[in-house]
């Protein structure tokens, strides 16, 4: 038997369309801080007092001086399901609750603040049912990104101030992905399993991806009041790209229980049993033994405008325009260590913009009530929708406060909803060759997706 080497490789093409948990585009994240979040992310132009301004605005001075500390943590809860055209049976997601932290420490003297913040704009967990159809695209994919930026503020006017810092980004992946034995070839040019009669979606193993890389870049911002009411900001994030130059691919065999029960002329007599030919692709010099695998993943730039306004007593009014650089999520190459071809995953993604409105408003002994509210476009067009990446337009709400406990320390507390209105998308992979339209012709079914965020932040000003 000839078995097609193309089951070496074809897995892992999915870990570059990894889906997000939570309120951006794509695998992008923006729960840092639960100010940040209660006032829609709008914290650009008028930045949450607190040392997460290191991240959304790094030009941003700290209003006293000393040392500023901010840590908390992001609880997101999501779910999603896929139901297929032509069955109308519904799979429903089994997505881990995710926690993700942040921790930011700044210190103000005079005209100059230095800082550190570790935080996680991008990230994800996607994970489904065994008897799901999409398994075969992606039964778990994981991607955990954590930033640590040093950062440097100054204060060059009375009303102006800039700042930026370094970004030094350690990433991991891990995919789990079933092997279909229908479509894996038997005998060459195109001669399948599914020719003998099995079924599609036979799942005769499950391989496994896991990796790290480090890659390096910068977050710069700039703030000012253009009038006594009115104030503006400016950040830019640097793209990241990780180089997973080292990953581990393995495999494990799932038992079908398939016996032929007549012999096939040329290929398998009377009685085979098939689990004990392919027993022998997992061991020695099988197709389906333990590999190095390269890829790159891009984590995109982001741009961020805001204006807020203070004109109304105790009160502070903003909206912030974001824009994404997904474009460079397009065409993503994958180089297998050996004999296997190298390959190129087409994507498509787009460049994205989402418009923030956050409303803070503050009370007596340091309490406030804060509200907002975020919308943004999907990155993926309409032939990436995916099990690993179910993306589509959404919309968050937000609701939190801040609580004095006792001397300098502070509770911030937001609940977000996210809503999104569903999108078509496939289960099956889009192969070489295949053009967007094609692509687009794989779609079977319909994805819904969302989520519950809980998120909760102490600040200590000292």
């Amino acid at each position: 038997m000839t078995f097609h080497r193309a089951s070496r490789y074809t897995f892992a093409l999915a870990l570059l369309a990894l889906p997000a948990v939570a309120g951006a585009q794509a695998f992008g994240l923006n729960e840092i801080g639960s100010c940040a979040l209660s006032r829609g992310f709008a914290v650009t132009g008028a930045p949450c007092d607190d040392a997460s301004s290191i991240y959304w605005n790094p030009g941003m001075m700290p209003s006293k001086p000393g040392l500023s500390f901010l840590g908390g943590a992001a609880i997101i809860a999501l779910k999603g399901d896929f139901t297929r055209d032509s069955s109308f049976k519904r799979y429903e997601s089994d997505v881990p609750t995710a926690v993700v932290p942040h921790v930011f420490l700044n210190y103000r003297k005079g005209k100059a603040a230095y800082g550190v913040g570790l935080y996680v704009p991008y990230g994800l967990t996607s994970q489904w049912g065994d008897d799901f159809i999409g398994r075969f695209s992606a039964k778990k994919a994981s991607l955990q990104t954590i930033y640590i930026q040093p950062n440097l503020s100054y204060q060059i006017t009375d009303n102006w101030s800039i700042g930026g810092g370094p970004v030094i980004g350690h990433s991991t992946v891990e995919l789990v992905q079933a092997i279909d034995l229908s479509s894996q070839v038997v005998a060459p040019p195109a001669i399948t399993f599914g020719n003998f009669g099995v079924a599609r979606y036979t799942e005769f193993g499950r391989a496994n991806l896991k990796g790290s890389a480090m890659a390096y870049g910068f977050d710069l911002g700039l703030h000012g009041k253009i009038s006594k009411d009115w104030q503006l900001g400016v950040r830019a994030l640097s793209q990241l790209s990780f180089n997973y130059d080292d990953a581990d691919a393995t495999f494990s065999q799932t038992l079908t229980g398939i016996v032929f029960p007549a012999t096939i002329p040329g290929a398998f007599p009377a009685g085979t049993q098939l689990d004990t030919i392919l027993a022998k692709q997992f061991t020695g010099t099988g197709a389906l033994t333990p590999q190095k695998v390269k890829t790159k993943i891009r984590h995109p730039a982001q741009l961020q405008v805001g204006l807020g306004y203070t004109g109304v007593e105790n009160t502070t009014l903003s909206v912030d325009y974001a824009y994404v650089g997904w474009k460079s999520f397009n065409a993503l190459p994958v180089d297998f260590q050996g004999s296997a071809p190298d390959r190129v995953l087409q994507e498509d993604y787009n460049n994205t913009s989402s418009i923030r409105f956050g409303a803070e408003r503050r009370f007596s002994a340091g309490k406030a009530l804060r509200l907002g509210f975020a919308a943004s476009a999907s990155a993926a067009p309409p032939e990436t929708v995916t099990p690993l990446l179910p993306e589509q337009d959404r919309e968050l709400g937000m609701i939190g406060g801040a609580l004095p406990l006792f001397s300098g320390l502070v509770l911030d507390a937001t609940y977000a909803r996210i809503f999104t209105p569903g999108s078509r998308g496939r289960v099956d992979e889009r192969t070489v060759g295949m053009t967007s339209a094609q692509a687009l012709a794989l779609n079977s079914g319909a994805y819904t997706l969302d989520a519950n965020i809980f998120s909760l932040s102490l600040k200590y000003s000292f």
